[in-house]
């Protein structure tokens, strides 16, 4: 007989222990990103949260609108409505600003090597592909300030991975600069999503170069064409890619890339570019 789940396992009890210590909390789901608006909240039909860049009415129960449902409260953080998040939570997120932090994620061995020359020392968190380095103080976030180095702050959320080692130092100039500096022609996509499998044998049949790549590229040109409703047309061409190849696993990294990156260029928020995918992954229930 198969034990249900516990929602009170590992991820409640470090979001729960975050809490008591004034940091916002949110569950993420597979792939690193917020778990989906309800059905009210969909496409941001509530307004969104009074705290977010567009300040509107929501009081919402539910884990929507991302980084802006982080919360301290262990109400509702235990709350029914958040249960369902917390059992199908793959780790948990926390809202930097809201703890008065920054965090400069470095997501290759070169940036790195880069903040080690460039930037203070502080407090580092090893994460899959780079590190964390967190200063204490509030700023803008901005992705790609450099390749490799994304800095996230207010307006955003970062994975948990622990507390790190070293001392925290105070957020330096150098690294409030980097949010003001001009950005690249085409900005790179947040880290990618993994889309789960379809139950089964595992084999993918769309997997072949033609038909996948020409799908991908039709997508992109369907969002570079855009000329209005950009916002509308990023969220119908993601719930289009996912229709087809959501659930046989051959979207990898790169594909998910491009159409973040298509997106971002006609001048979408990484965060709308978030949020479209993760809406469209709850509408197919994937």
């Amino acid at each position: 007989m198969t034990q249900p789940t516990d929602i009170r396992g590992e991820h409640l009890r470090a979001a729960l222990s975050l809490a008591a210590s004034s940091v916002p909390v949110l569950p993420l789901r597979a792939g690193k990103v917020p778990f989906g608006n309800c059905r009210r909240c969909a496409d941001n039909a509530c307004g969104g949260r009074p705290n977010m860049k567009s300040p509107g009415p929501c009081t919402c129960p539910h884990p929507c609108h991302g980084w802006a449902a982080a919360t301290t409260d262990p109400c509702v953080i235990n709350a029914p409505t958040w249960a369902r998040a917390w059992r199908g939570a793959a780790a948990v997120a926390y809202h930097p600003g809201g703890a008065s932090l920054t965090v400069v994620d470095l997501d290759s061995a070169e940036a790195i090597v880069w903040a080690r020359a460039s930037l203070p020392a502080t407090r580092t968190v090893r994460t899959n592909r780079g590190e964390h380095w967190l200063y204490q103080g509030v700023m803008q976030s901005a992705n790609a300030v450099r390749p490799g180095v994304d800095v996230k702050s207010t307006m955003a959320y970062a994975r948990w991975l622990g507390p790190g080692t070293g001392t925290i130092t105070a957020l330096p100039d150098v690294v409030r600069a980097l949010a003001v500096k001009e950005p690249s022609t085409v900005r790179p996509a947040p880290h990618a999503i993994t889309v789960p499998g379809r139950a089964g044998d595992g084999v993918c049949r769309h997997r072949t170069p033609t038909y996948l790549d020409r799908g991908i590229a039709m997508a992109e040109q369907r969002i570079t064409e855009a000329r209005d409703t950009v916002h509308a047309t990023v969220y119908r061409t993601f719930l289009a890619v996912l229709s087809v190849h959501g659930r046989c696993g051959c979207l990898t990294e790169a594909h998910i890339a491009r159409l973040f990156t298509a997106a971002q260029a006609k001048g979408e928020s990484p965060r709308h570019c978030t949020d479209a995918w993760s809406n469209a992954l709850t509408r197919l229930g994937l």
